[in-house]
C-alpha cells in the first residue's frame, strides 16, 4: 500500500504552549485511522494541520509524496457542527461551492447514499441533528475527495443516532476506499471504525493498536477498548 499522508517531526506551538511534539506517522491509502484522547491533547490540531487549515511550527507534512504548503486539495473535513446554511435547501447546501459538472445529479446520488434522497428540497431547520450530519457528510463527499477528515462529527448526537451514523460512515468509506482520519473522545467508536487506533496524550502519539476493521474480529472490540481506555487513564494519572 502507498503512504498517502506522512508526518515527519511535526511540532505545533501556540505562544508558549507546545500542542504537538515531534509527531512521526504514516497513513496508508484507503486506511481508516482513529485518533482518540482527552480534550486538549492535540487531536484536532493534528487534523487541522493535515487539512492545511493551519501550518506546523516545524516539521513536514507530505501528501502523496508532495510537501503540503497550503490547503490539502484532496481532503475534505466534516465537523461536529453541520455548518449548514439555513436559507438554502439540502441539495443547495450539498452543492454549495462545487465546480463539478452535473452537480445536482451527483448531489442527489450522494443524498441517496446517506439515506436522505427524499429531503433534497427541505431546509436545515426541518431536519433532525442526525439528518443534518448526513447532509454534511454528503457535502464533504461532493468534490470526490481522496481523504476524509472527521472532526468529532458524531459528538453531539444521541446514542442510537450515533450508532446509525457510525455504520453509515463505515459503509461509505469502505465502498469509496477513502483514506479516513477520525478525531474522537469515544474509545469504543474509535475501535469500531478504525483500522488503527492511536491514543493521543499531551501532544504525543502513544498507544497504537488495530481496530475492528483490521482485526476482523468482533470479540476483539471489548479488549481493545479497555486497553486504550487504560492507557489514556494511566497517562492522565502520570501527568497529574
Amino acid at each position: 500500500m502507498n503512504s498517502v499522508i506522512r508526518l515527519d517531526n511535526i511540532c505545533k506551538t501556540y505562544g508558549e504552549k507546545q500542542v504537538l511534539k515531534n509527531i512521526n506517522f504514516d497513513i496508508q491509502e484507503g486506511e481508516f485511522v482513529s485518533f482518540v484522547g482527552e480534550s486538549g491533547g492535540g487531536k484536532t490540531t493534528l487534523l487541522r494541520l493535515i487539512s492545511g487549515l493551519e501550518k506546523p511550527t516545524s516539521g513536514q507534512i507530505s501528501v502523496n509524496n508532495k510537501s503540503l504548503t497550503d490547503k490539502n486539495e484532496i481532503a475534505r473535513v466534516m465537523f461536529q457542527d453541520s455548518r449548514l446554511l439555513p436559507w438554502m435547501t439540502v441539495i443547495d447546501n450539498v452543492t454549495f461551492g462545487s465546480k463539478n459538472k452535473d452537480v445536482n445529479a451527483y448531489a442527489l446520488t450522494l443524498l441517496e447514499k446517506v439515506e436522505l434522497g427524499d429531503k433534497s428540497t427541505s431546509y436545515p431547520q426541518q431536519l433532525s441533528g442526525g439528518q443534518k450530519q448526513r447532509v454534511a457528510l454528503a457535502r464533504a463527499l461532493m468534490s470526490r475527495p481522496k481523504i476524509l477528515l472527521l472532526d468529532e462529527p458524531l459528538g453531539a448526537l444521541d446514542a442510537l443516532t450515533r450508532l446509525k451514523m457510525q455504520r453509515l460512515i463505515a459503509k461509505i468509506v469502505e465502498e469509496s476506499n477513502l483514506t479516513t482520519i477520525l478525531i474522537t473522545h469515544d474509545v469504543q467508536e474509535a475501535v469500531q471504525l478504525g483500522d488503527r487506533v492511536v491514543a493521543v496524550k499531551d501532544g504525543h502519539l502513544g498507544l497504537i493498536i488495530d481496530g475492528i476493521r483490521k482485526s476482523n474480529d468482533r470479540n476483539y472490540s471489548t479488549e481493545a477498548t479497555e486497553t486504550v481506555q487504560s492507557f489514556i487513564l494511566s497517562a492522565s494519572e502520570e501527568i497529574k
